[in-house]
């Protein structure tokens, strides 16, 4: 079996038709059905039925398409392995983060990389939690920023900070004055919280179960920012850590002492996957930046 013959028989699999697979490909018509034909006769069975000037795929024929798909995309690994290997300090990370990282942590992060890479690329991609362990198991990006709220035997995660979680209550609330309190204070105040695709719901859920209470949502923003606008316009309370998304001069943040308020900010990526140097790179370059092991 030849290269050649996988690449036809790609061809024709792709567009059904032989005399548009034969354009394609720049080779006479005749010429690429002798090649499929000697393909099937190695195979010993038909991988088309064929129908005038149009063919389709059968059964067999899907069942070896997407073997050639599968080696074929090996090949290209490979292809970039050796690549990644002759030129260490070029090519592109693709990295997912929460947004309440994208307006500071992140930014700054890459900046100064860059400063020492300057010929290392980002793609860069917001969204929740869920969505990026999502996308790191479907192999959409290289590596993410974020809370792991349970182990996952797929993915490897590497805590780089902890964020304190703050009470935030409008300017004149009735417990503004306090500088700490307890989480079961607020277990009869309207709650702002979040969706159910921000892993700030999970966390928010069980602190308040852990202080014995379940919280009263009257509403459900999908972002720090908007939570922290209603909180300031009177509408609840809420939790949420210290970022510059938060307007403060219409709430104040109060620490809570019971239970202890966080969450867990970590770098992750897919085990037994291939990594380029690149991307390995930026991995020892996060755990300097952050004095982990």
């Amino acid at each position: 079996m030849e290269w050649d013959q996988i690449n036809y028989f790609k061809a024709v699999a792709e567009s059904q038709h032989m005399t548009q697979a034969a354009k394609r490909l720049a080779i006479s018509q005749p010429a690429l059905s002798r090649s499929i034909a000697k393909l099937e006769e190695e195979l010993g069975v038909q991988l088309f039925d064929r129908k005038g000037r149009n063919v389709y795929l059968n059964r067999y024929g899907k069942m070896f398409l997407n073997r050639v798909n599968q080696s074929i995309k090996q090949i290209e690994l490979g292809k970039q392995e050796i690549w990644d290997d002759i030129h260490p300090d070029y090519g592109t990370i693709s990295l997912s983060f929460l947004p309440s990282l994208g307006i500071s942590f992140v930014p700054e992060i890459l900046s100064a990389y860059q400063k020492q890479h300057a010929n290392v690329k980002f793609q860069l991609n917001q969204a929740s939690n869920g969505q990026i362990v999502d996308q790191l198991k479907s192999r959409q990006v290289d590596l993410a920023l974020i809370t792991l709220l349970q182990e996952d035997m797929a993915i490897h995660w590497h805590s780089l900070l902890t964020e304190e979680l703050f009470l935030i209550v409008s300017k004149d609330h009735r417990l503004s004055t306090h500088e700490e309190i307890d989480l079961k204070l607020i277990e009869n105040e309207p709650f702002i919280s979040f969706k159910d695709v921000n892993e700030l719901q999970t966390i928010i859920n069980h602190l308040c179960r852990k202080a014995g209470f379940s919280p009263h949502v009257v509403f459900e923003g999908q972002d720090i920012g908007t939570v922290s606008g209603l909180v300031g316009a009177k509408l609840g309370v809420s939790l949420v850590p210290d970022t510059p998304f938060l307007d403060k001069s219409k709430i104040k943040l109060i620490r809570v002492k019971h239970p202890v308020c966080q969450r867990n900010i970590g770098m992750a990526w897919l085990k037994e996957s291939y990594m380029s140097p690149v991307v390995k790179a930026f991995i020892t370059y996060i755990h300097h930046l952050f004095h982990t092991d």
